[in-house]
């Protein structure tokens, strides 16, 4: 396995701080390392050589596993949801770097897709293929939590605030257990709603955590110009990227609430970037069809 090397964070703006912690792998970069390594060693441990896993179109899950099938020998298969997308994998970027990288694919429809987690539907996915290690939509369990908890480090612990992007619920859970009982631990999901507190808390260990749900920008993969905007102005500025998925609206959000006045005076203010900027190239070619600003 690959040693996780650790980013020193950068400034980025008044008492805040961004880990860089995309920078830990060209392609299973991020929370997708983290979630990846303790699952992979299962696997092996369990002679499984076949991975099987969720996603949909634009998935950084779907690349992340591809690139780790074939980076670590394993055969890899992807659930993918929306059974028209079968004829568009050339066109879609994500899709044609995880079938690169060797990854099959099974089309199903978006009501199907919705039993995904079924004994039943578990059991057809067995008949199919024979013997896999089944890793979750988003690569949230506990393995995954507990290779998360190792993105803080002991130089984290000067943050009073250590914010973090979520989607399944895995990333912002290990930093909680891995966080101070005086930090606060502010997750920034990416889909509308509430739901995830309970998913959460099934991994979590403390209680110093919150979610702030105003800045989903509409859903999952929805964005608009001004989030365009300011992903732009911030690379340009910092020579950080941002995905328009995750880290650009936790980064949004972030400075949104500090002209808001929502930190104390002088708190000091951690961003962890989970990477996620392989799904610029698919948002990209979403904005140019529209005839609306890319990002840069």
């Amino acid at each position: 396995m690959i040693e996780i090397i650790d980013q020193s964070n950068v400034f980025v703006a008044e008492h805040v701080y961004l880990k860089p912690d995309y920078l830990n792998h060209h392609f299973i970069s991020g929370n997708k390392y983290r979630k990846l390594k303790y699952n992979l060693l299962e696997a092996e441990q369990l002679n499984k050589n076949v991975l099987l896993t969720f996603g949909g179109a634009f998935s950084n899950h779907i690349a992340a596993v591809a690139a780790a099938g074939h980076e670590f020998g394993f055969k890899t298969i992807g659930i993918i949801r929306g059974e028209e997308l079968a004829n568009k994998i050339t066109d879609n970027p994500t899709l044609a770097f995880a079938r690169k990288q060797g990854m099959h694919f099974h089309f199903i429809s978006r009501e199907v897709y919705r039993d995904k987690t079924s004994e039943d539907f578990i059991d057809k996915l067995k008949a199919k293929y024979g013997d896999f290690y089944l890793i979750p939509e988003g690569g949230t369990n506990n393995l995954a939590v507990k290779g998360c908890e190792a993105i803080l480090t002991e130089t984290d612990t000067a943050f009073d605030f250590i914010c973090c992007p979520v989607g399944t619920g895995g990333t912002i859970s290990g930093l909680i257990n891995a966080s101070l009982p005086e930090q606060k631990i502010l997750g920034f999901p990416a889909l509308k709603g509430d739901f995830l507190k309970e998913e959460i808390s099934k991994f979590a260990n403390k209680s110093n955590w919150d979610l702030i749900t105003d800045y989903h920008f509409g859903g999952y993969a929805k964005i608009n110009t001004e989030l365009v905007s300011f992903i732009n102005r911030f690379k340009a500025t910092n020579r950080i990227p941002l995905d328009p998925i995750y880290t650009g609206k936790m980064m949004f959000g972030i400075y949104d609430l500090m002209g808001k006045g929502f930190f104390p005076k002088d708190s000091k203010i951690l961003a962890i970037h989970t990477g996620g900027l392989q799904g610029i190239e698919g948002m990209n070619a979403k904005l140019l069809s529209k005839n609306l600003p890319i990002i840069n």
